[in-house]
């Protein structure tokens, strides 16, 4: 059984027990989370359910891990001729999360 659930506008394909990082969320470590925008549920007896937009009812939630950051990227800003460039780095704040069930 699995869902498509999207999380900080973007989707993610995920089943029970599963590990992912998304965007930073609100909520404190050890703390459950629910999402109830589940775009398109797949039930362990073969059916495939979509929704329009969403399936209605349906829900996943998920327990917070902990609150970390990405590797940092490095962007270079420089205009030609003017002696002009400038480095800046930038660490995406996410959250470490692991689904615990996806109800129909």
């Amino acid at each position: 059984m699995f869902a498509v659930v999207q999380i900080g506008g973007k989707q993610y394909k995920v089943q029970e027990g599963d590990i992912i990082f998304v965007e930073r969320l609100a909520g404190e470590e050890n703390e459950t989370v629910e999402f109830t925008d589940v775009i398109a549920v797949s039930k362990s007896d073969g059916d495939f359910i979509t929704g329009n937009p969403t399936v209605s009812g349906a829900s996943v939630s998920a327990n917070i891990i902990k609150h970390g950051k990405d590797k940092k990227i490095y962007v270079m800003t420089y205009k030609s001729k003017k002696n002009e460039k400038r480095k800046i780095g930038h660490r995406q704040p996410n959250t470490k999360i692991q689904i615990k069930t996806i109800t129909v």
